[in-house]
């Protein structure tokens, strides 16, 4: 409180004391009591009112004690229970918690994760997947800016994520990893991990690739089997020892009949073997009597044409051929779909016939493109092209609902390179993938577009397609995720069904532990997507005849089912559109694989090297007590005490105005008693 507040509260007492003397005490001979009762009534209310006028601030000071905070995060995956371990969390939580140290000294919070981190101490590991990686990650952003001491209570077996060895805390997390189980090392055959394609062609081979690990001293032989049901179709006698403790076991496996086959690659098990779950794992191969032979036809070599090649043949149901038009035996009728590429006046031959004939093909440009031929071609595609290279990036298109296909980080990606000029397209003809985006103006001109037409007609409008591949395969160490979206390009363009106003897209067969994940679109009489209709879908297992149904959620331009890890068995479903007598039925196979249960022990060295990379030390079970000195001792981790000044204006103070209203009050009725008033 300044001088001058204090000069104004003093003038104000003094004010309230003349004013209320002048009115019940100057100029009387005899005061009685009423008088002075008067005077001091007048007086305290006269000096609030006035006190109100001058608002002083008043200035408070409030302490409060601040805990560091101390996560508990609990493995609740399905490999605790695995190696029996799940107690000992219980046990080892319990122990922290209760204990009062730590009680007074930390803001106690309980965390668990499997695939997801979840705020809960309720745990029942049931979990189907680790992601250790996120589990931590999650955790640290919760808490992030604040004094953080972090327990990771886990058995270090990892299913899933990156690799959490390399996690790195941020300045405020120290982490505390305990490792629970059993870390001693036994010896264990085990399958890890199977290669096949997901199809097959009837009457061919395909290969199958498994990775099998050995972990002991001794030298060991085994036989390694394929089975199908109880036909053993391949059988090799392997051998390892202590340097050999790996090998890749590599096949080929005949597909005679059509349909959804499941396979077993088992591995005997050696005497005394602690886990026998790992030595044996199924996969699935659908064997189909279809193959899509594409087409490129082109005047130039470009690096694209290897790109669309390797892409389109991931897919082992589809063959690509490369043709140059000088090549004189070319027969456009022995292809589903033909890419023309960097079209001129030399392809009209071809065009023609492809135009007669209403072959489905894929249009690419780029600066060899000839834009006044296809200007004249008359496909609803016009450019005023000039003979310079322009760069046009891609932007998502959120409606588009032809196929549904996910979004590649599309923002990202390299431009392609055309000839610049502006863009004429029909709106009622194509429906675009992506629009382009050119020197970071979004425009509403497609970049990638199918034809909505019966039949199929495409264009991507630009070269150099092939950095968007090796873009994907940088950014996420596989060229899946382009080879899936430029396939289904493809799979639409090549198809020449008739329109249906219900689809549903599923795949034949799901892994346990992977959601299995059911599409529809629903068009109306217009063929316009309606996201309004009520989509239901019934699965039922044909083995056991159990049945449940569920609707279809929207999202986005789809309607979307998500069964989440169902059993392992066949199953059939059915989709109907209610109020409507459209509806689609198929089947689908989950087979069986847990990957939580093919750990033999709890992981001791990526639970070291997390320790070693943080600089902080490893607990084990036993060392409880230790953790907890650590803790207490650790200067980082002292209660901290805070203040928190207030200014407050006085005119804030709500009960002042009740004190004036009560001493007002007091007088009124005192006057009243009086016969004053």
């Amino acid at each position: 409180m300044t001088i001058t507040t204090i000069i104004y509260i003093t003038l104000a007492l003094l004010i309230a004391l003349g004013f209320a003397f002048f009115q019940y005490l100057l100029g009387k001979k005899i005061r009685s009591g009423k008088d002075y009762i008067f005077f001091a009534l007048r007086a305290v209310a006269t000096f609030i009112i006035l006190l109100l006028f001058i608002n002083p601030r008043i200035t408070s000071t409030e302490y409060e004690i601040v805990k560091p905070e101390l996560i508990i995060l609990s493995d609740n995956s399905e490999s605790v229970t695995h190696l029996n371990a799940n107690q000992e969390i219980f046990n080892i939580s319990e122990e922290l918690i209760s204990n009062k140290e730590i009680e007074s000294g930390f803001q106690i919070n309980q965390l668990k994760f499997g695939e997801q981190l979840s705020v809960s101490d309720s745990l029942n590991f049931k979990d189907s997947q680790t992601d250790i990686y996120s589990g931590l990650s999650s955790a640290e952003d919760l808490f992030s800016g604040k004094q953080t001491a972090l327990i990771l209570l886990s058995d270090g077996n990892q299913s899933l994520g990156r690799d959490y060895r390399y996690f790195s805390q941020n300045s405020n997390t120290t982490i505390f990893p305990l490792i629970i189980g059993d870390t001693t090392n036994y010896k264990d055959l085990s399958i890890s991990r199977i290669n096949s394609n997901r199809y097959a062609f009837l009457n061919n081979r395909f290969p199958v690739e498994a990775f099998i690990n050995y972990s002991g001293d001794k030298n060991v032989e085994a036989t390694v089997r394929i089975r199908s049901g109880k036909l053993v179709l391949y059988s090799e006698q392997i051998n390892f020892s202590k340097s050999q403790n790996s090998l890749i076991l590599r096949t080929d496996l005949p597909a005679n009949t059509l349909g959804i086959k499941s396979y077993t690659i088992e591995i005997d098990s050696l005497e005394r073997e602690k886990n026998t779950i790992n030595n044996k794992q199924n996969f699935a191969v659908e064997v189909i009597d279809e193959r899509t032979n594409v087409l490129i036809l082109t005047d130039i070599s470009h690096p694209d044409l290897g790109a669309f090649q390797k892409s389109i043949q991931s897919n082992q149901q589809r063959k690509v051929d490369i043709k140059f038009l000088n090549n004189e035996n070319i027969q456009l009728n022995d292809y589903q779909l033909i890419i023309l590429f960097q079209v001129n006046r030399k392809f009209k031959k071809y065009v023609d016939e492809i135009l007669k004939e209403k072959y489905n093909f894929l249009l690419v440009s780029g600066n060899k493109t000839d834009w006044n031929y296809l200007n004249e071609l008359g496909l609803g595609l016009n450019r005023n092209a000039v003979n310079q290279p322009q760069e046009y990036f891609s932007n998502y298109n959120k409606n588009f609902s032809a196929f549904q296909f996910e979004d590649l980080g599309f923002d990202d990606l390299p431009p392609l390179v055309d000839k610049f000029g502006p863009l004429e397209f029909d709106a009622n003809k194509f429906n675009p993938l992506l629009f382009q985006e050119i020197e970071g103006v979004n425009t509403e001109d497609p970049l990638i577009a199918v034809s909505k037409d019966e039949r199929k007609f495409g264009f991507i409008l630009g070269e150099n397609i092939w950095r968007w591949r090796a873009k994907s395969f940088l950014d996420n160490q596989s060229f899946e995720h382009f080879d899936d979206f430029f396939g289904k390009l493809i799979q639409n363009l090549a198809k020449n069904t008739s329109k249906q106003r219900l689809t549903v897209d599923s795949d034949n067969f799901y892994y346990a532990n992977q959601n299995v994940i059911i599409s529809a679109q629903y068009f109306d009489e217009n063929y316009q997507f309606d996201g309004s209709a009520n989509l239901k879908i019934s699965v039922e297992n044909e083995e056991s005849e159990e049945s449940f149904t569920s609707d279809l959620v929207l999202r986005n331009n789809f309607y979307q089912f998500d069964g989440g890890d169902l059993a392992p068995g066949d199953y059939s479903y059915y989709v109907s559109v209610q109020g409507s007598k459209l509806n689609r039925t198929g089947k689908f196979k989950v087979i069986d694989y847990n990957t939580e249960q093919q750990f033999v022990s709890a992981n001791l060295n990526g639970m070291q090297a997390l320790a070693d990379n943080n600089q902080t030390e490893l607990y084990y079970q036993d060392q409880v007590d230790k953790l907890i000195q650590n803790l207490l001792a650790n200067d980082k981790f002292k209660p901290v005490q805070k203040s928190h000044q207030k200014n407050v204006p006085l005119i804030d103070w709500y009960y002042l105005l009740f004190i004036l209203i009560i001493v007002l009050a007091v007088e009124w009725f005192y006057r009243k008693y009086l016969g004053l008033i």
